[in-house]
């Protein structure tokens, strides 16, 4: 058994070492993946802002981990920014927040602007772990500010018993579950918030 162990430990530093990697994308099909599990957020409806805006660290995120259940040469990486670009776009969010268009600064001349800074993201323990930082501003300046931190359902069974595809799906899973909650967080705070409901 111990020299099992050692054998494994010695490949998997070897193909970490001879860079014989094989990535992950998880963004790249995420908003079919949010297409094809349309319905399943159940968001209450608010009118946040009539734009978005992602700082420069969280749009340009880029996270990589390795899973010893799939195997080290596969290496999974997640840019949350892209993540979070195609979850604004997607149907059940457009339903919930309205048609909320992409945004160039945080400083907005008109309207609000609903801002989403990524404090961290990290992918252990068979699931997402986030914390997000979103505020509102306008002209006037910031009107509403909240950090959530969500750690996804677990995915454990899928990435045991799928593989590659099986990991890719619960990453994304998992991130989707953890956004959810997060968004859903922050409808329910906003309807809360007298300081936006008078600015709107």
């Amino acid at each position: 058994m111990y020299f099992k162990l050692r054998s494994f430990a010695a490949l998997a530093a070897l193909t970490m070492a001879t860079g014989c990697s094989i990535m992950h994308p998880v963004a790249e099909d995420y908003g079919q993946y949010l297409a094809n599990n349309k319905g399943e957020s159940k968001f209450q409806t608010v009118k946040a802002g009539d734009q978005y805006y992602l700082p420069a660290a969280t749009q340009n995120h880029h996270y990589e981990f390795r899973s010893a259940v799939t195997g080290y040469a596969n290496v999974w990486v997640v840019e949350f920014g892209k993540m979070l670009d195609a979850t604004m776009q997607s149907k059940d969010v457009v339903d919930a927040l309205g048609n909320v268009t992409k945004a160039a600064t945080e400083s907005p001349n008109a309207g609000n602007v609903i801002v989403f800074d990524l404090q961290n993201y990290t992918f252990k323990d068979f699931g997402t772990h986030v914390s997000l930082t979103i505020s509102v501003k306008n002209a006037g300046g910031e009107i509403f500010k909240k950090t959530y931190t969500v750690d996804g359902k677990t995915q454990g069974g899928k990435m045991f018993w799928g593989g590659a595809f099986g990991m890719k799906n619960a990453v994304q899973q998992s991130t989707k579950l953890a956004t959810d909650e997060i968004i859903t967080s922050f409808i329910r705070d906003l309807k809360a918030s007298t300081a936006v409901a008078s600015a709107k």
